[in-house]
């Protein structure tokens, strides 16, 4: 019989399998798709995954080169999990050895065995006494076999030293019989006990209890729920609710979050309400500790696993539910290498699990809610707060001829000297780092330009830089002006760090505590922002909208938009919706406890219509009238778009690149007889230089989902063998959240 051939996926961004012989004396039962081997590629060893076993290949066979080592007696990656990515690397046109990466933890990657960490332990044995008569001129030996008999379970080896035992005296014990070594899974399986809460659950008021009632009848199958709640109407307690239905049938539940921030908070009510075990992954978990939460879902032995976008790939033993917090959250859409959403994936592994599926927000993304009103996804709608909580008062306050401090208008400080004054919080939101967006010559009008993007640099105060926020590129202030040499600079616009200085000085007698990226850098930081704020002091809050994701401060009564005018004018057609959810989603941080709450709008276009209706009207207004406009445009969610975007070190190439591109795209329309495809461009990119380079774009606009994937299908191979293709940077992005 012939050796057969191994088709192997590679870490690598080409899109084709790599044919490989067996490792020498491997049987043949053992090469099932989805083991991992060891294999030679170029001048390295890398760890690629079995897709398939074949009986030809068209390599040379004096060119096939034998694997150097088979990893798993099992696939690490269940069935299911494997046909997603296989499902994922097709959509997104991605390579599926690129794909594999991604679902699979760093070290499993790397070659680490896919098993929990075996850990040993020391045991007395059976006719072990301290009164032996072997131990009577060893008094260290007989303290050290007291203190492991008082430890009937063994003892960790890795505790040896808070138990001040020394391998000293334990291996001579080994060697008279007295002790021994257990090797065993650091984690093991348990059955559970008791209760599975630690904490009763909450009343659910009418609206909660039909929604759960809903999403509980559609358990055990595929059911998609978009669960539409106002903010502070209590969507966790229905997701703590139906997570108890889950784990008490023997299930697991798979939780996402859109922010690494929300991670501590979200774990934090999850571990006070059950008595089960809960898995954490996220980019801030070290590797270690990420592979053994992926083991413990994988193995059953997590309940309930909680993560930011990239837990969606993580196994589960008993999948039961799986629940998408902040489904609108554009975070959930991975801008670089595999370009996936997680949202829509979520729904496609809920689907292949036969799990249900929530999607939960107060403002649903114009997708889901078109999918809603299509029948495809079941909308429950909680339209009040929980408790006694009311929705909070808007106010559009006019700025124009106003004069501004540091951003902030007069009547929007007395406001917040009201709120201090009666002991509550305020938070203000201006969505923007740094100490201001640009630094300028008052004499000649210099700005404070990135010399590697088409892009103004940021003045961050605090560490004396100009920092752009696009490439990463940092440099000292100047003392003069390069274009005229005065020495007139100064700094224009309000970022966070700018509002921070202002409001210690309008407001002394009361903290100001700065949340944004800058600030919460450190580990630990942000979690100690939010304790000092929960300790319920009056205190002003500033910051990013990292401060309007999923976080309840019970004392914050006043909400402030520095600046809402952004988004009206945007050239990008998302631009208004997103806006429109910050506003929400930030407001809904004001009085979700007993004491009202206000929103105070700052903006210089009080009557603009879309402003109006969403502060009179509400978001699902808004949405309303924009997917009725989208649908008029044919505009996503009523078309299907895909971008290629290019890059080179060279003016011109980029677009040369698309320019082929787009020749073959169209000569692949005609010759597959496809309709209903739109080709435009190839452009510059808005930003057309960043971090050095030269960027060009070519967007394809399709009327159905279908025709566009077939047309890519035969054209992202044809991308790979352009003449310069080398040379030029490019990737496909399948659904894009972000055209600029």
């Amino acid at each position: 019989m012939s050796q057969p051939i191994l088709r192997l996926a590679l870490p690598s961004p080409l899109r084709r399998l790599f044919d490989y012989l067996p490792p020498a004396g491997t049987a043949h039962t053992a090469l099932k798709p989805g083991v991992r081997l060891r294999v030679p590629f170029g001048r390295r060893d890398v760890v690629g995954v079995l897709v398939e076993v074949v009986a030809h290949s068209e390599v040379p066979p004096d060119k096939l080169r034998p694997a150097l080592d088979l990893l798993d007696a099992q696939p690490p990656l269940p069935p299911a999990l494997f046909r997603l990515c296989l499902w994922t690397a097709q959509y997104y046109q991605h390579s599926l050895g690129d794909t594999l990466s991604w679902a699979l933890p760093v070290l499993l990657r790397q070659g680490e065995p896919a098993e929990a960490r075996q850990e040993r332990f020391w045991h007395a044995t059976r006719d072990a006494r301290p009164e032996d008569p072997r131990l009577s001129r060893a008094p260290r030996q007989r303290e050290a076999l007291k203190t492991i008999l008082q430890h009937p379970h063994g003892v960790a080896h890795a505790l040896l030293g808070q138990l001040q035992l020394s391998r000293d005296a334990l291996e001579p014990l080994m060697q008279k019989g007295l002790v021994r070594v257990e090797t065993r899974r650091r984690q093991q399986q348990r059955d559970h006990h008791g209760s599975w809460l630690l904490q009763a659950e909450l009343p659910l008021n009418s609206e909660q209890q039909a929604a759960f009632n809903a999403i509980r009848a559609g358990l055990g199958a595929f059911h998609a729920f978009l669960l539409a709640g106002v903010t502070g109407s209590g969507k966790t307690e229905v997701y703590l609710q139906l997570i108890h239905q889950v784990i008490a049938s023997g299930k697991q539940a798979l939780v996402l979050i859109p922010e690494i921030n929300l991670g501590p908070q979200t774990l934090a009510r999850f571990a006070k309400r059950f008595n089960a075990r809960i898995a954490l992954l996220h980019s801030n978990v070290n590797d270690r500790e990420r592979l053994d939460a992926w083991l413990a879902a994988r193995d059953g032995e997590a309940d309930i696993i909680i993560g930011t976008r990239s837990a969606l790939f993580t196994p589960m033993r008993h999948p039961g539910l799986i629940i998408l917090d902040e489904e609108h959250d554009a975070s959930y859409k991975q801008q670089e290498g595999l370009r996936y959403h997680a949202r829509d994936l979520a729904v496609v592994r809920a689907r292949q699990e036969h799990v249900p599926i929530v999607l939960g927000s107060a403002t649903p993304s114009l997708e889901s809610l078109h999918n809603a009103h299509a029948g495809r996804y079941a909308l429950l709608k909680l339209t009040r707060r929980a408790g006694d909580a009311q929705p909070p008062r808007f106010m559009r306050l006019d700025v124009k001829s106003r004069p501004l401090d540091a951003g902030i208008s007069g009547p929007l400080q007395q406001a917040m000297a009201q709120t201090l004054a009666a002991g509550q919080q305020v938070l203000v939101f201006l969505n923007r780092r740094g100490f201001a967006p640009s630094l300028i010559c008052h004499d000649c009008g210099w700005l404070s330009q990135c010399p590697r993007c088409d892009a103004r640099m940021t003045l961050h105060q605090r560490h004396n830089e100009l920092r752009c926020h696009h490439c990463g590129h940092a440099e000292r202030p100047p003392r003069n002006c390069p274009k005229c040499n005065r020495v007139d600079l100064r700094p224009i616009g309000a970022g966070t760090e700018r509002a921070e200085e202002r409001l210690t000085t309008l407001f002394p007698d009361f903290p100001v505590l700065r949340i944004d990226r800058d600030s919460t850098s450190r580990k630990g930081s942000m979690e100690a922002l939010l304790h000092r704020i929960n300790r319920g002091e009056p205190c002003v809050l500033v910051g990013t909208q990292m401060l309007a994701k999923g976080h309840h401060f019970p004392r914050v009564t006043l909400v402030a938009i520095l600046d809402a005018d952004g988004g009206l004018f945007s050239a990008d057609f998302r631009a208004s919706e997103r806006m429109a959810q910050l506003i929400v989603q930030v407001a809904g941080r004001a009085g979700r406890a007993e004491e009202p709450g206000k929103v105070i709008i700052q903006t210089h276009l009080a009557d603009h219509p879309l402003l109006v209706q969403l502060t009179e009207d509400g978001y699902f207004a808004f949405a309303a009238q924009a997917l009725s406009e989208r649908r008029a445009a044919g505009l996503p969610p009523f078309s299907h778009l895909a971008l290629l975007r290019a890059e080179a070190h060279r003016p011109g190439q980029a677009e040369d690149f698309l320019d082929q591109a787009c020749g073959h795209a169209e000569s692949l329309l005609e010759t597959l007889g496809l309709e209903g495809i739109e080709l435009l461009g190839p452009v510059p990119a808005p930003m057309e230089r960043r971090a050095g380079r030269f960027r060009a774009q070519l967007l394809l606009q399709g009327n159905a989902r279908a025709p566009l994937h077939r047309l890519m299908a035969a054209w992202v191979p044809l991308l790979e063998q352009l003449p310069g293709s080398r040379a030029v940077r490019w990737s496909l992005d399948v659904d894009p959240i972000d055209l600029f």
